[in-house]
């Protein structure tokens, strides 16, 4: 289910030391977006999963409104979303809609490695994420290999879960996308994931 998690970062370079520490593996450079205004680092998470430590670019004016994942007021390390990974986006995109839910419009995206290739993907997204960041956004993978393949290992995903201080107003959503996640009360919208890791059981939110 899990393609990837989402962690937006004010810092990339001092995240990528952060989560050095804590999971005891260094996540390796992604490349550059395209657009060149965000830059990631990845993380393997085992069973083609993967951790993104994502940051705006330094020393690069970006248009109003033109970062993803409120980077352009992110103080502090977040997981802000997450991706489900699917073949059949149009049809998902479909279901949902007919069920009450509109996923958001499909994207082409892709991102310059650092070997100097180039990765492409499909999203179907929304401008604001959905359900606070809870409720996933959908990727089709137009390229190999999966990031999860070339991301340094050692980590392994175990679980997800969400609180939100209105979960029977995110249920709906998730459900209408055919997607499975605990949605728990709480006073603030949060993504909590459980990875295994050389350093032992850790939980990233």
């Amino acid at each position: 289910m899990l393609d990837h998690l989402v962690y937006a970062v004010p810092d990339l370079e001092r995240a990528v030391d952060e989560i050095e520490r804590l999971v005891g593996v260094s996540p390796a450079s992604g490349g550059t977006h395209a657009g060149r205004l965000t830059h990631n680092a990845l993380l393997s998470l085992g069973a083609a999963s993967y951790l993104e430590v994502i940051a705006r670019v330094p020393g690069i004016e970006a248009p109003s409104g033109a970062l993803p994942f409120g980077l352009e007021t992110l103080r502090e390390p977040r997981l802000v979303t997450w991706a489900v990974a699917v073949d059949d986006i149009e049809q998902r995109v479909e279901a949902a809609r007919a069920a009450g839910y509109d996923p958001g419009e499909m994207i082409a995206g892709g991102r310059d490695l650092p070997d100097g290739s180039h990765l492409g993907w499909q999203i179907v997204v929304r401008q604001e994420p959905a359900g606070d960041g809870i409720v996933p956004f959908l990727i089709r993978w137009l390229s190999e290999p999966h990031p999860s393949a070339t991301a340094p290992k050692g980590c392994r995903f175990v679980s997800l879960r969400a609180e939100h201080s209105e979960p029977d107003t995110v249920t709906p959503m998730l459900q209408a996308l055919g997607v499975e996640l605990r949605v728990l009360d709480g006073e603030t919208p949060r993504l909590i994931a459980k990875l295994e890791t050389p350093n032992g059981t850790v939980e990233l939110s």
